[in-house]
């Protein structure tokens, strides 16, 4: 039976028996903080069992993928573990209970899939007689294929709260699946009970005494794991033989070196993670070193090196993810709507580690022949370290490559190492006064102000507190610089990326003018400026007067965000979240997680539909509500924000979108006049910024690039509508140029080789080269070399020139000589330390730069005994 069928039947079954049949959620949990992804058939309907949520029905059926990583080092040792899986799943929300789920799955499993009944055994509770006797007398189960296992096998709780008895469905595999013990039974560690189908029997709660209390409202929480049931309808012993698995298999089989082919554990591995992968990258994880992205950076570079392991080479996740979709597109749609975007982050992520992968693995190959010539087993935290920080190597990664080798890691030290980096990283983004606001505003503690500023931009109030040097004062003078704090403020404190107002604070013959408004870490506001008439004192009448145009640009980019945003997302993928942000009056910048530079066409598109909402001039406003009402309306929470459950503040722009927010905005999108796009940049891994301008500051870069097109234009006697033609022109005849230029280069520097390679020189058999020429990059360099390969067939050479004040070097070793020990990464490495320069590159062919050209003739005499130190240690015996 196919695995589509199996189900198929599953679901169809339950549909008969009154069961509303729900699509699988998404691998990312939905408002749950508690799960790093969906690992279980019952996780993503957690609020139905709790009561948070009323469920669409008492009786629910699912198809739920699955992501579980506890087990990820057995992935492969074994035909049953794997992180990715289908689970078949029913549910009663205090609806029908034991005898109902026990009944229909032993009447599903024979009666539906037909499995022989002599290969089933059943496990319950060494407790739960209750279900004992619904086995062995309602179902006919003899008794001694029921087997009483402890609570460490059947009973399911997490802490306190809501929590029963278990029972399980066997199938023997056969002995030749099982491990040989004379004990060997259910509940074994080995493959021959295949644990296919758990019924949980949600009917305690267990309260903070350790009492079990009997729940009014019983619940059934069952999962069958679909590739588990494959395999004994399918009559296999492994995952990997079942129809959905083995042509993933047989395809990184068909990849593999011949000679390596048998490896059956990096092929269940390659296998196995190219599902998870592909699954996790379409409901919107990307890689990352921290979550559920480490998660998926885990399992994809876990393969990428079991794939090196097999002698595979190129983008083979790529490729294989393509083949995940097109198995299983048909049943998961969003993998066939995704597709091209899930093949774009696997190959640049694959592509990202197998540019550190082999350095990596030489750096730790080094870090083992140490340890084993110290005696030692356990490798330093500070070294794993390195290869994570420097390499990408996961923590995980290296541990599991340490323990094929009978190492371990020093994950402690480790941590404290990755510790002491992100302590530096806070403590440089700390202000530059380096003074603790907290001692700083302490004499604020206890005030509050009232924030009046979305509903005006004047407002009188008392002044009760003034802070001067950091001390209090009660009364200030023209030229003090100070911080004033106000009862009631229509000043907004810099947050969530826009920026505090300005303005002035005036009282009677006095004027403060605020040049910025923070607040401190206790919340209160803060408005720090200057005196520049008068006089104030502590406790007198102010008027807080907000600056009214300043005030109207940052409305204008603030909401101006809200639609680059949804833009965004709508462009690029629901992947898109915002990771930081600048609001100020006339311009935005917005960082946000995505993995490759946008094209042209994407960012016009994007700006295209922001400037349409602004045309369409769709009405702005904001509510409070609640947190569950906010996002059951579809509200997007910014970055790293955190709400209260009570109360939330939702902005909305017509229906394109709608975000929690305590900015300021305007009150319809035309207010925003002009959107325009300046830059896109890369501001680290996954992670991009857009730059815009705003309001007049677009108009103004807009008529800006008019001018320098018609000053292009002026310049090269054409006009507008011809300029593009004008200029197609002009790059048609550079290349020409370029190419007759790159022809005069080619035939000096070959008449150069000429007299060059009488200069060769023989070291025990093997032709060695090294010289200083003539170049002006290392582009031209390449191209000596080139010439000097022409020429001679066998031959290690390194060549230098010095080019704008700086060393360049180029080292080529043919194959013959690379099998015999010599490698140009080592001789360039060697060289280019002596000129005090660093490079790097492969055993055939390796570059690299300096700073002392001076010392190139000195750097180059060294390459013969470089040569002859390195054939010697190839000929040294084992």
């Amino acid at each position: 039976m196919q695995s589509g069928t199996i189900r198929g039947l599953f679901l169809d079954y339950f549909r008969s028996k009154e069961h509303l049949i729900m699509p699988s959620f998404s691998l990312v949990p939905q408002n749950d903080p508690t799960l790093l992804l969906i690992g279980a058939g019952m996780a993503p309907l957690k609020p139905y069992f709790t009561g948070e949520k009323k469920p669409p029905h008492t009786r629910v059926a699912t198809c739920q993928k699955c992501v579980r990583t506890p087990d990820i080092e057995r992935v492969g040792y074994t035909g049953r573990h794997a992180t990715f899986f289908e689970m078949l799943g029913n549910f009663s929300f205090g609806d029908y209970f034991k005898e109902e789920a026990i009944l229909w799955a032993w009447d599903l499993v024979l009666n539906g899939y037909r499995l022989p009944v002599e290969r089933l055994w059943v496990s319950v509770y060494e407790n739960d007689d209750e279900a004992f006797t619904i086995w062995n007398e309602n179902i006919g189960v003899p008794a001694d294929r029921i087997k009483r296992l402890g609570k460490a096998d059947n009973f399911w709780e997490i802490g306190l709260g809501p929590c029963g008895p278990c029972s399980e469905i066997y199938y023997d595999l056969g002995e030749e699946a099982g491990c040989g013990s004379p004990d060997c039974a259910v509940g074994c560690d080995c493959d021959r009970y295949l644990e296919i189908w758990n019924l949980v029997f949600t009917q305690f709660s267990r309260e903070a005494s350790g009492e079990l209390l009997e729940l009014k409202q019983k619940n059934i929480d069952t999962g069958a794991g679909l590739e588990r049931v494959a395999m004994a309808l399918q009559g296999v012993h492994s995952l990997y033989d079942t129809d959905q698995v083995r042509p993933l298999y047989e395809h990184f089989t068909g990849l593999a070196d011949p000679a390596r082919r048998d490896q059956q554990v990096p092929l269940r591995v390659v296998t196995e993670h190219s599902r998870g992968t592909t699954f996790l990258i379409a409901d919107g994880v990307i890689p990352s070193n921290e979550g559920r992205g480490y998660v998926l950076r885990r399992l994809l570079r876990r393969a990428v090196r079991f794939g090196r392991l097999l002698g595979i080479e190129g983008d083979f996740m790529t490729e294989a993810a393509s083949l995940v979709v097109e198995q299983m597109g048909a049943v998961y749609t969003n993998l066939k709507e995704r597709h091209d975007y899930i093949r774009q982050v696997i190959r640049l992520e694959e592509q990202k580690f197998q540019e550190t992968l082999a350095q990596g693995m030489e750096i730790l190959d080094g870090y083992l022949e140490r340890m084993q010539q110290e005696g030692t087993k356990v490798l330093p935290g500070d070294m794993a370290f390195k290869l994570y920080d420097t390499f990408g190597f996961p923590l995980d990664l290296t541990a599991e490559i340490l323990h094929e080798k009978g190492f371990a890691v020093d994950r402690e030290a480790f941590g404290a190492n990755l510790k002491e980096q992100q302590d530096r990283a806070r403590a440089a983004a700390r202000s530059a006064t380096g003074k603790d606001l907290n001692e700083r505003y302490k004499a604020a503690e206890g005030l509050s102000t009232v924030f009046t500023g979305y509903e005006k931009l004047e407002q009188g109030a008392e002044l009760l507190l003034a802070l001067a040097n950091d001390k209090a004062v009660s009364e200030l003078n023209r030229g003090d610089e100070a911080e004033l704090f106000l009862d009631q403020s229509p000043f907004y404190a810099e947050a969530g990326g826009q920026v505090g107002d300005s303005g002035l604070i005036e009282t009677e013959g006095a004027a403060f003018k605020v040049h910025n408004t923070v607040f401190t870490p206790s919340g209160q506001i803060v408005h720090q400026g200057q005196v520049i008439e008068g006089q104030f004192k502590i406790g007198s009448r102010v008027r807080a007067k907000v600056d009214q145009v300043r005030r109207r640009g940052i409305c204008r980019s603030h909401t101006a965000t809200h639609l680059l945003h949804r833009a965004l997302r709508r462009t690029l993928g629901d992947h898109v979240n915002q990771a930081g942000s600048l609001v100020a009056p006339d311009r935005v910048r917005f960082d946000f997680n995505h993995f490759v530079a946008l094209s042209k066409e994407q960012l016009r598109a994007i700006e295209e539909e922001v400037n349409r909402m602004v045309i369409d001039n769709v009405r702005v406003s904001s509510t409070m509500t609640t947190l569950r009402a906010a996002k059951e309306a579809g509200a997007a929470a910014l970055f790293t924000d955190k709400y209260e459950e009570e109360s939330v503040r939702m902005v909305e722009a017509g229906d394109y979108t709608r975000e929690l927010c305590g900015g300021t905005h305007v009150t319809a999108t035309g207010e925003i006049g002009l959107f325009k796009v300046v830059s896109e940049e890369g501001i680290g891994s996954g992670l991009r910024r857009v730059e815009a301008v705003v309001g007049f500051s677009a108009y103004q870069q807009v008529v800006k690039n008019d001018q320098l097109l018609k000053t292009i234009a002026s310049a090269m006697n054409s006009d507008l509508p011809q300029l593009k033609d004008k200029v197609n022109e002009q790059i048609a005849e550079l290349k020409m140029l370029q190419k007759v230029n790159q022809e005069l280069k080619r035939k000096v520097a070959a008449g150069e080789v000429k007299s060059l390679i009488t200069t060769a020189m023989e070291v025990d058999g093997a032709q060695v080269l090294s010289a200083q020429v003539t170049a002006d990059s290392l582009e031209s360099l390449r191209q000596v070399m080139d010439e000097v390969k022409n020429n001679l067939n066998s031959v290690a050479a390194v060549l230098g020139a010095v080019s704008n004040g700086k060393v360049i070097l180029v080292s080529s070793v043919t194959a013959d000589l690379v099998e015999r020990g010599i490698r140009a990464d080592r001789l360039i490495k060697a060289v280019a330390g002596t000129v005090g320069g660093g490079g790097g590159g492969k055993a055939d062919l390796a570059q690299a730069g300096g700073s002392d050209p001076a010392a190139l003739p000195e750097a180059l005499s060294a390459v013969e005994k470089l040569v002859r130190d390195q054939l010697q240690a190839k000929a040294k015996p084992l």
